[in-house]
């Protein structure tokens, strides 16, 4: 069972979602506006989003459901967003390690996830920001919404739905481990391309061969040879 609630504006659905969880006995419960205030990034970063263009989704959900580690929960959510992307617009969709999501070059979503114990229950709590219909992003020249990358139109509130019903199925469904490294290495950003990367305030080129179960990213760098990195120990220029 699956519960679906909308807000017309509030700071973070995933601040908010716990207000919802109090009197819902569901395994899914999710919260989306589509006009979000303060939004919250991947370590303590904002995620700005224009009121009425894009959406701003939280789903929490049960851990006691799943055996996953947290590592293998984020690449699997990053995957079935990923899907959901690819199959509704038709375009190649990536990854861009850990959670970021990447249409013809540009992030169009962002994912923040938090375990957290509410009421007597852990959950998950897998937020996620969409760029959908913004057309202008003057402050952030690598973000992109699916308007700007393919020209499609979507209704926010179809979109909201079907991407709720997606999730939730396949939620409910786990893989194995390995298919879940496999999909998720599939399908990541710039893999196995010579690219820019910043580390220790230099720079120098590089080759991302794979994202491990561990959460780590190893790249061969021109100059350092093939090492591991965790999540903004090293930053990726294209």
């Amino acid at each position: 069972m699956s519960q679906l609630f909308y807000l017309k504006e509030c700071s973070s659905t995933n601040d908010e979602i716990s207000k919802f969880l109090l009197y819902e006995n569901s395994d899914f419960v999710a919260l989306h506006t589509f006009n979000q205030t303060r939004g919250r990034g991947q370590y303590g970063n904002t995620w700005s989003s224009a009121a009425e263009k894009n959406l701003a989704y939280t789903l929490a959900i049960k851990a006691e459901n799943f055996s996953l580690s947290g590592f293998m929960f984020n690449y699997y959510t990053a995957i079935l967003i990923h899907d959901f992307l690819a199959n509704l617009t038709g375009n190649t969709v990536k990854i861009k390690w850990p959670n970021d999501i990447i249409l013809k070059n540009k992030k169009i979503v962002g994912i923040l996830i938090e375990k957290k114990k509410i009421n007597q229950n852990n959950y998950f709590i897998v937020g996620a920001g969409f760029n959908i219909l913004q057309e202008k992003f003057d402050e952030i020249s690598n973000a992109g919404s699916i308007l700007t990358q393919t020209g499609q139109y979507f209704n926010l509130n179809d979109f909201t739905q079907a991407l709720h019903d997606f999730l939730v199925e396949n939620f409910n469904k786990f893989p194995s481990e390995d298919e879940i490294m496999s999909r998720f290495n599939n399908s990541l950003f710039r893999k196995d391309e010579i690219s820019v990367f910043e580390l220790n305030e230099k720079r120098q080129n590089g080759i991302i061969k794979n994202a491990d179960r561990n959460g780590n990213l190893w790249i061969d760098l021109e100059n350092d040879g093939l090492h591991s990195f965790y999540h903004k120990e090293i930053k990726l220029l294209y």
